[in-house]
C-alpha cells in the first residue's frame, strides 16, 4: 500500500445495482434499512470555522467563503508561518528523521489544532500563528511507525457544553484526549487521557509497532471511530485492520467491527480454507466520513495482507478493497460494496469517502462518491448502497502463478468513466518524438503488460497502471454543493510489480514494486501527468481535466518542442471555496532508504514549482498562482477570523523545515 507511494516519489517526479453473481453489494436486513429516513439535501450554512480535517464530515472539501475570490487570488500575501514543534525534537535529537508534514489543522473560534509529523499536537492562534499550547505524547521516543514513518495528516474535535476535546491516534498506537483550551490530557479519559489501541487487538501481531494510526479519528454521534495503519509487508502475521468505536466522554470501548470475518460472521466464506484466522490488514488507513442525520459511517478499507499475492487467501476477502457503511451508534454493518475482488494490485481505497447530495434524473439523492487508486469513481445510494448508476462485473485477465486463484471477474462502474489512464498497452507510451516511442516501447517490451487487472507474474515485472500511488490517493476529491461536481486530483505512474521469495515471514511469495521510467529519465506514457478533473455528479459525465503543473516540458528532449503544461506526477491538494478551485501540489522525494523493516528512513524533499493554484471551478482555466516557501505537503483549509478570510497550508518535512503557512489579503 503506503510502500508504493514512497517509490512513487523517488521517481521523479479502481451489472447495475447489484451485480449477476451479487458479489458487489450487499445490504444489511431492511429493517436496518427502512428504519433510517432518506437524508434531506442539507443546507449549506455560512460557516467561518474549519472544525473536521475535510472540512466537513462529509468531506467535501469545501467552503462558502468568498473574500477572497478569483479577482484578488494573485495578491495573496503570506500572513504569518508557523514552524512545526517537531523542530526543536529533531535539533535535540539527530537520530529521529521525520517523513512529510502532512497536517490539514482544524480551526474553531479562533483556534488552529494541528497535529504534527511525531504525532505532537498544537493549538495556534489562527489570526497570528503563535502557539498557544503543544502536547507531546513522546511517540517519537518509540520505534519508527509502520510504513511511512513518523507522518501524521491530522486531528478531531468534539465538544459537549463546555467540555472541548481535541483527539489523535497517535503513530504508536494509542488514542488521547486533550483539553481544547489547555492541551492538557483529560483525566477522565480512558487512562489518564489515553487508550493503549494495541492492547484492545484481537490479534495483535508480531509487535505493537507494525500498528499505528497516521489519520485523524472521526466523531460521529458520540461515538469516536478510530481506524489504523498496520505494516504492508508481511514478515509474521499482521493483525486485522478491525475498526474500533469509543464513548467519546470516557474512552469506554463501544462496539468493534471486524475487518476481516470470523467464524460465523456474514463474509467469513470469502475467506476460503480458513485463511481468515492468518491474514491480517485489511485496515482502513485513510480518512473516514459520517453522515450524522443518518447516523451512518462510511470507511474504506484497503488491501489484506501481502498485497501483490492471495494464494494463501484464496476467495474475495471481504471487507478488503470495500466501501462499508456502518451504524455509528452500535458498529453494525448496513451495506458493503466491494470494488476490488481478492486485490492482486495493493488497490486500497485511499481517499476519504465525498457525501453527496444531487439531483439524479430528476431525483434527489443522497449518495456517497468514492475515488480509488485505479482511476474509478463508484456512486452509491449513502442510505441503501445501492449503485446511482450500474456496476458491471466483467472478465479479467486470470493469474498464472502457481497456487494462485485471481477473481474472474472484476467491478466496472459503467459512469462516470475513468478518471485516470487504465492499464498499459503500445497507444499508451509517449510519442514526443519517433526517437522517444522507440526507446519508450524497448521498455514496455520488457515488461508484462495489459489491461486494468492484468495480474503480477513470477516472471518478468508486471506493469501495473495505475501505479499503487496514483491515480486518486489519501488527498482525495472535493465536492462543490452549488454545481454539484466533483473534483478529483490523480496523477499518472506506472510501476513494476515482481513477486520472489520473502526473506522471512508466512507468505511464500511477496510483491515487490518499483517505479517504471521512461527513456531518459522522462514518464513511460503519454501526459498529463498530474491532472484535476471535475466530474458532474447529476449526469456522471467529465466536464473537464486540466493539467496540474509544468510537468517535465523543460527536459532537454523536449525543450525544443514547445509543449503546453505537461502536469508533474505527484499528489494534488484541493480545496474548493464559493468560488475558486485551489490546489497545491507536492514536490518528490530523493535519495530514499528504506530500513529493513519496511519504514521510511531517510530522503531529501526536493522542491519543485512550489505554488497555491487558483482555477476555474467552472472551466478548469488557471487563474493565478501564488508562490509557497515549499511544496504542499497537505491539504489545505480555509477560515474567517477578524472579519478576514485566510488560507492555511502545510509544507516540508524531513530536510525542509515543515511549516503552516497562512495567507490573506493585504
Amino acid at each position: 500500500m503506503r510502500q508504493a507511494i514512497r517509490l512513487l516519489v523517488l521517481a521523479v517526479w479502481v451489472a447495475g445495482c447489484a451485480t449477476t453473481d451479487g458479489r458487489t453489494t450487499s445490504v444489511a436486513p431492511a429493517v436496518v434499512v427502512a428504519s433510517a429516513p432518506a437524508a434531506p439535501a442539507p443546507a449549506i450554512p455560512p460557516r467561518d470555522d474549519w472544525r473536521v480535517y475535510g472540512g466537513d464530515h462529509a468531506n467535501t472539501k469545501y467552503s462558502p467563503l468568498a473574500q477572497i475570490h478569483r479577482d484578488n487570488f494573485a495578491g495573496l500575501e503570506i500572513a504569518w508561518r508557523w514552524r512545526s514543534a517537531d523542530q526543536e525534537v529533531l535539533a535535540a535529537n539527530s537520530d529521529v528523521r521525520t517523513g512529510t508534514f502532512e497536517t490539514t489543522p482544524l480551526m474553531v473560534d479562533g483556534v488552529l489544532y494541528a497535529s504534527t509529523s511525531l504525532s505532537q499536537v498544537a493549538a495556534i492562534d489562527a489570526r497570528t500563528g503563535a502557539t498557544l499550547w503543544v502536547h507531546d505524547p513522546k511517540t517519537w521516543q518509540g520505534r519508527t511507525p509502520p510504513n511511512l514513518g513518523f507522518v501524521h495528516r491530522g486531528v478531531a474535535y468534539w465538544a459537549a457544553g463546555r467540555d472541548r476535546r481535541i483527539l489523535i491516534g497517535t503513530g504508536d498506537g494509542y488514542l488521547i484526549a486533550l483539553d481544547a483550551g489547555t492541551g492538557v490530557p483529560v483525566p477522565s479519559f480512558g487512562r489518564e487521557g489515553r487508550i493503549d489501541l494495541v492492547a484492545g487487538l484481537r490479534r495483535p501481531g508480531p509487535s505493537r509497532h507494525v500498528y499505528g494510526v497516521t489519520s485523524p479519528p472521526i466523531v460521529c454521534r458520540d461515538v469516536i471511530v478510530v481506524g489504523a495503519s498496520i505494516l504492508d509487508f508481511p514478515f509474521a502475521e499482521m493483525p486485522p485492520g478491525d475498526i474500533r468505536g469509543f464513548d467519546a466522554r470516557t474512552g469506554a470501548p463501544r462496539w468493534v467491527f471486524h475487518a476481516v470475518p470470523e467464524a460465523g460472521e456474514f463474509g467469513v466464506e470469502t475467506w476460503e480454507h480458513g485463511s481468515w484466522q492468518r491474514n491480517g490488514n485489511t485496515n482502513v488507513w485513510s480518512i473516514m466520513s459520517c453522515d450524522e442525520t443518518l447516523g451512518y459511517l462510511y470507511l474504506p478499507f484497503s488491501t489484506p495482507s501481502n498485497d501483490y499475492y492471495g494464494g494463501d487467501r484464496h476467495g474475495d476477502n471481504l471487507f478488503a478493497e470495500s466501501l462499508v457503511a456502518l451504524d455509528a451508534t452500535t458498529g453494525r454493518r448496513v451495506w458493503h460494496q466491494q470494488l476490488v475482488h481478492h486485490g492482486l494490485w495493493d488497490y486500497d481505497l485511499p481517499a476519504a469517502p465525498n457525501l453527496v447530495d444531487v439531483t439524479v434524473g430528476g431525483r434527489r439523492r443522497a449518495a456517497v462518491a468514492q475515488v480509488t487508486k485505479h482511476g474509478f469513481c463508484f456512486v452509491f445510494d449513502r442510505v441503501t448502497g445501492e449503485p446511482i448508476w450500474p456496476i458491471e462485473e466483467r472478465p479479467v485477465a486470470q493469474s498464472t502463478v502457481p497456487g494462485e486463484r485471481s477473481s474472474p471477474t472484476q467491478p466496472f462502474p459503467t459512469r462516470p468513466a475513468p478518471f485516470e489512464r487504465q492499464g498499459m498497452s503500445e497507444d499508451d507510451v509517449l510519442d514526443f518524438t519517433p526517437e522517444l516511442r522507440q526507446e519508450a516501447l524497448s521498455i514496455l517490451r520488457r515488461h508484462h503488460h495489459g489491461p486494468l487487472f492484468t495480474p503480477p507474474s513470477d516472471g518478468k515485472p508486471t506493469i501495473v497502471m495505475p501505479g499503487v500511488g496514483g491515480g486518486a490517493s489519501w488527498t482525495g476529491a472535493a465536492f462543490d454543493p452549488d454545481s454539484g461536481r466533483l473534483y478529483v486530483p490523480s496523477f499518472t505512474l506506472p510501476l513494476s510489480v515482481t513477486l520472489g521469495r520473502p526473506p522471512a515471514g508466512p507468505a511464500p511469495l511477496v510483491g515487490r514494486h518499483a517505479v517504471v521510467f521512461g527513456p531518459r529519465r522522462l514518464m513511460l506514457t503519454k501526459p498529463p501527468y498530474g491532472r484535476i478533473t471535475s466530474i458532474d455528479l447529476t449526469t456522471g459525465e467529465h466536464a473537464f481535466a486540466v493539467p496540474v503543473g509544468e510537468g517535465p516540458r523543460r527536459h532537454p528532449a523536449l525543450a525544443a518542442l514547445d509543449l503546453p503544461r505537461l502536469g508533474w506526477p505527484f499528489r494534488t491538494h484541493v480545496l474548493l471555496t464559493k468560488t475558486l478551485l485551489i490546489a497545491g501540489q507536492e514536490g518528490y522525494r530523493r535519495n530514499e532508504r528504506m530500513s529493513a523493516r519496511g519504514f521510511s528512513s531517510e530522503f531529501e524533499l526536493v522542491t519543485l514549482d512550489p505554488a497555491l493554484q487558483a482555477f476555474d471551478k467552472a472551466t478548469g482555466a488557471l487563474i493565478a498562482t501564488v508562490p509557497l516557501p515549499a511544496n504542499a505537503t497537505g491539504a489545505p483549509m480555509t477560515y474567517m477570523v477578524a472579519g478576514r478570510q485566510y488560507i492555511v497550508v502545510a509544507v516540508g518535512g524531513s530536510d525542509v523545515p515543515a511549516e503552516l503557512v497562512a495567507f490573506r489579503l493585504p
